[in-house]
């Protein structure tokens, strides 16, 4: 269900490690398994800046017919995380801990979650989301603490090899 990315060439864009990085990040986000239940796009906009677009769907609904929390969640560690690990060109981050706040239900459409990088550059990293609704309005918001793990980028599927870092 998610889109996949073509990764540009690293010559073609310029020399400029960091936008090849965050294009492969892009990549490493269609190629993850859990975003084929989703149909969500994610975008790095710059350093520190990501957006995902979800379409929430009455298959994520509680009994309710509002989306369960685990949505909220997803929509929020994601974005945060990608904001993050803009940061970190040779390091997968993990999820450390993560703060959130469910402020409005959301009833399905286009969800948008905003991530940005708050503080942190060696080991552990701080981020922040927050969900906008297709009205604009602010559904949700989280932080989150993520720590650079062991595992090489450049060893995942979707991420680009040779990504200069």
């Amino acid at each position: 269900m998610s889109s996949t990315v073509t990764l540009p060439d690293p010559a073609s864009v310029g020399g400029d490690g960091a936008q090849f990085h965050w294009r492969a990040l892009e990549g490493l986000y269609a190629s993850a398994p859990v975003n084929q239940l989703f149909e969500s796009h994610l975008e790095v906009l710059g350093e520190g800046h990501a957006r995902i677009v979800f379409d929430v769907t009455p298959q994520v609904f509680h009994a309710a017919g509002a989306a369960h929390g685990t949505i909220y969640f997803k929509m929020l560690d994601d974005a945060a995380f990608y904001a993050a690990n803009t940061l970190v060109t040779d390091r997968f981050l993990l999820t450390t801990s993560f703060n959130l706040h469910f402020t409005r239900p959301i009833h399905g459409g286009k969800v948008i979650a905003e991530g940005r990088w708050l503080s942190g550059r060696r080991r552990v990293l701080v981020a922040e989301a927050r969900l906008l609704d297709e009205e604009g309005e602010e559904v949700g918001r989280g932080t989150g603490t993520f720590q650079r793990s062991r595992i090489a980028l450049s060893s995942l599927p979707g991420y680009a090899v040779g990504v200069p870092g």
